[in-house]
């Protein structure tokens, strides 16, 4: 699986691709990442990518001419099965549901990460494939959202979290009815007069089981 991401900030990704799962993902070559600077695609001798909207508003719009010339320069060099997913309030939110149908779907994601006050439509309508939310809420740009897709997408995909079972029965997931897991609990059985529930320690797995579907909300 590979995410190539679009943005104007590479910086933000580096830490995140460089600590913990997503690292030693990469590592065992189970997942790849590459950056692409939308400036770097510009035709514009002062390396602008914005304009003001037509018709007016606040804010300013990532321009056509950076944005297409990007995408068609990283499509060319993708995986055969591919998709253009761009970050908007106005995509549809994404789900457990999603995350597991991305994470089988495509061999390469290519993200797009607006900023300002989005893109040009004409972008969206010519070379998004689909456009993604990540809550009713908005962001300064799209590299968050981003990181959130692929982290999500990532850890379905085999070989990255080690053992099927760390997201087979998780919050949202199939086998526990799209409900939010349990609550968990771990050494010491006392902290502070607060016990761990004694079914948790009986050893009885079918209890314990019991106990666990009937804690998901």
């Amino acid at each position: 699986m590979k995410f190539s991401i679009l943005t104007l900030f590479p910086a933000m990704f580096e830490s995140l691709l460089s600590e913990s799962i997503l690292k030693r993902a990469q590592e065992n070559k189970h997942i790849e990442f590459e950056l692409y600077d939308i400036r770097d695609f510009t035709t514009d001798k002062h390396r602008r990518v914005d304009h003001p909207p037509y018709g007016g508003g606040a804010g300013m719009l990532l321009a056509c001419q950076p944005l297409f010339d990007c995408i068609e320069a990283v499509k060319k060099k993708a995986k055969k099965s591919h998709a253009v997913v761009f970050f908007t309030p106005q995509g549809k939110r994404l789900e457990q549901i999603d995350v597991e149908k991305f994470s089988e779907k495509y061999d390469e994601y290519i993200l797009v990460c607006g900023h300002y006050e989005g893109i040009d439509q004409r972008v969206r309508d010519s070379l998004v494939d689909y456009e993604v939310s990540i809550g009713d809420f908005v962001l300064t740009g799209g590299e968050l959202a981003a990181a959130v897709f692929s982290d999500a997408v990532s850890r379905l995909v085999p070989g990255v979290l080690g053992k099927q079972e760390s997201f087979e029965r998780e919050s949202f997931s199939e086998i526990l009815g799209r409900k939010r897991e349990y609550p968990q609990y771990t050494r010491p059985e006392n902290f502070r007069g607060m016990i761990v529930p004694e079914v948790l320690l009986s050893g009885h797995h079918q209890k314990i089981l019991d106990w666990q579907n009937n804690k998901l909300t």
